[in-house]
């Protein structure tokens, strides 16, 4: 049964990923790179039994149903039954091809950054770690850079949600000034008695009982122009009493007039306003006023003049308001645009000093190759702290460590050591891996290539007595040792270098905690 099982692949190989993007690469890309499925770079790459590549993800996606033809192969027309089925039981990872591809020159392509080096350092340091990537927000749909993308959820998003600090209800950005206009929570604040923070809900009320809220006097059906403060009304119906008895008896007495036939009703600006004994027409006025009021005599008149008056006081109210507004949105424009250039700035010092950091980082870099440097093709590694330093790589953390660059001389070769404290390859786990490593220089287009100059790696014994020794002379049909197009090539030297049984207990080659490499170029020819 056992036999029947799917096999799984190891944790190191499971992406989650299709290739990378051929626009990553700063040079062409050879198609010994490209997925044969999502015909981008290999991520990962695997080999079918027929020798084709595919990403680790989609040669899993493509075989998860089981063994199927590789449709490359009859693409190309070299199809054969048994050997053009991708069957992941037999499929293998392409640590060469993978080797190949890390040391491959890349670059970012989103806008604005300017990050360069190997793919590896893309894959693991960049991808999906770029400031300038654009990514969608989920809300509005907008393409905004990562690096804004707090801020934007935050400040700038349109469709972002909203609660109302007053009654804690959730809005749409664009609706929650709305809101704010008819929140029953909202706070409002009495013109009259100068209170704050009244809810809209309770302010009708605080108006009525609010002692300096002005309100008109409760005799206004019968004439009383009086408006007061409501703490106030009181006094005024003790001052008025002889004024309200007046309004009082004009009220009766043109009740008694009407219902008699011979009464006036008298209207003054919409208010029901009766006549006074002291303001009886002459005589003789009886006789015409039944039929003056019938016929829109000078009363509808005069209420059509106060409503004309009444409408002419609101436009100008109207066109008050109007302008207000208008002025109010020029300053909100001028705000917006002020704001929106204040970002803008604070973006542009913001790239300003990521540069800096940059630049800074170059510095430091540079400062530390020229304080290890040599120019004579010699080099003595000194490694402090080996014991976290191999536990580091034991656990995966940190496998591979490199040297600081040194010189065959001034406007030499460029060259460093990349060592593996717990072994590549076949001496993983065994043994220390030690390999040599061919820089891109800034003198190289006066060098001899391919570099032929032998090597020697030393594991210095601290008593002087017996070194761990290997040398080799560069294969200069190899990728390792020509021009390199990239930042370093392809490490090669020596993975069964020393094992690691050397350097237990009280070891020559391990004191205080250090081990010393050397590395000596023969120069001779050059």
């Amino acid at each position: 049964m056992s036999a029947m099982a799917r096999p799984s692949l190891p944790s190191s190989l499971d992406s989650r990923l299709p290739g990378i993007s051929r626009e990553v690469l700063s040079v062409s890309m050879e198609p010994k790179y490209q997925c044969q499925q999502c015909k981008d770079i290999l991520r990962k790459p695997f080999q079918a039994q027929c020798g084709h590549r595919f990403c680790v993800f989609c040669f899993k996606q493509l075989t998860s149903s089981g063994p199927i033809p590789c449709e490359t192969c009859r693409a190309e027309g070299i199809f054969e039954e048994a050997m053009s089925m991708l069957n992941i039981a037999v499929a293998f990872p392409d640590n060469a091809a993978r080797r190949e591809i890390d040391s491959l020159p890349a670059k970012c392509r989103n806008d604005g950054c300017s990050w360069s080096g190997t793919l590896k350092e893309y894959e693991g340091q960049h991808e999906g770690r770029c400031d300038f990537e654009r990514v969608k927000c989920e809300a509005c749909q907008a393409l905004i850079l990562v690096s804004e993308k707090d801020r934007h959820n935050e400040r700038e998003c349109e469709a972002r949600t909203l609660n109302c600090k007053y009654c804690k209800v959730a809005f749409n950005f664009k609706e929650i000034k709305a809101h704010d206009e008819i929140c029953q929570k909202f706070p409002m604040q009495c013109k009259d008695c100068g209170k704050k923070k009244i809810p809209r809900e309770k302010f009708q009320e605080h108006i009525k009982s609010c002692a300096k809220s002005k309100s008109a006097c409760q005799f206004s059906e019968i004439g009383c122009r009086a408006v007061v403060d409501n703490g106030k009304q009181q006094e005024h119906e003790q001052t008025s009493v002889m004024e309200h008895l007046r309004l009082m008896l004009g009220a009766l007495s043109s009740v008694r007039l009407r219902a008699e036939g011979a009464g006036e009703w008298q209207e003054d600006s919409g208010l029901g306003l009766y006549r006074g004994p002291e303001d009886a027409p002459p005589a003789g006025a009886h006789a015409v006023a039944p039929n003056a009021g019938r016929g829109g005599g000078p009363g509808v008149q005069q209420k059509v003049t106060a409503l004309e008056n009444i409408v002419c006081v609101l436009n100008r109210e109207v066109e008050r308001s109007a302008l207000t507004m208008e002025a109010l949105s020029r300053q909100h424009r001028l705000d917006q645009e002020k704001i929106e250039n204040l970002a803008n700035k604070v973006r542009q010092l913001e790239r300003t000093l990521t540069m800096r950091d940059l630049q800074l980082a170059d510095s430091e870099q540079s400062l530390r190759e020229l304080q290890f440097c040599t120019h004579d093709g010699v080099f003595i590694w000194k490694i402090a702290d080996f014991s976290r330093r191999r536990q580091d790589a034991v656990g995966g953390r940190a496998p591979a460590m490199f040297s600081p660059a040194f010189y065959s001389s001034k406007y030499g070769y460029k060259m460093c050591l990349r060592l593996y404290l717990n072994g590549d390859g076949t001496g993983r786990g065994t043994h220390l891996s030690l390999f040599f490593v061919v820089m891109r220089g800034k003198y190289d287009a006066l060098l001899k290539w391919p570099f032929s100059q032998k090597v020697t790696l030393m594991l210095l014994d601290q008593n002087n007595r017996e070194h761990i020794i290997d040398a080799f002379r560069p294969d200069v049909s190899s990728t390792s040792f020509q021009r390199p197009i990239s930042e370093m090539n392809i490490a090669s030297g020596c993975p069964l270098f020393c094992p690691l049984a050397k350097l237990a207990g009280k070891s020559s080659y391990l004191r205080d905690d250090t081990i010393f490499i050397k590395a000596i170029v023969d120069l001779t020819g050059l």
